[in-house]
């Protein structure tokens, strides 16, 4: 494996390090794990752009390219890639900064989901002007 540098020209949505709790009796992160913490990083800029509550209505796409390991540094990455009257579509990408021998940086799971604004009755609302 080898270093890569993650997106420059976006900040950080979200970091975090996955425990034993988070693993098989292996060392390797669960994938539903995984899967629900690109689920919450994707939920930030859907929520600022909805101005309020979103809910997941689908998972577009989502891929495993590396496995991730208990002590890994997760960053997961964030853009806003469509919206409509009331979804907004993220595209997420996630880096670990795995520190053994020597340190590296590798993108370990890419996914696109779409959320929908939903109003104080969790039904779907328009999303506000920009």
């Amino acid at each position: 494996m080898s270093t890569v540098l993650p997106p420059s020209d976006r900040p950080v949505t979200l970091r975090v390090m996955p425990m034993p709790a988070d693993a098989n009796i292996h060392g390797d992160v669960f994938g539903g794990w995984i899967m629900s913490q690109v689920d919450i990083a994707g939920s930030i800029p859907a929520a600022r752009r909805a101005g309020g509550r979103v809910a997941t209505v689908a998972v577009n796409a989502f891929t495993f390219k590396q496995p991730v390991f208990v002590g890994d540094l997760l960053s997961f990455y964030t853009e806003i890639t469509g919206t409509g009257r009331t979804s907004v579509t993220v595209s997420v990408e996630v880096y670990a900064e795995r520190q053994r021998l020597e340190a590296e940086v590798v993108k370990v799971t890419e996914a696109t989901l779409t959320y929908v604004a939903t109003d104080e009755n969790r039904h779907s609302r328009p999303l506000p002007p920009i």
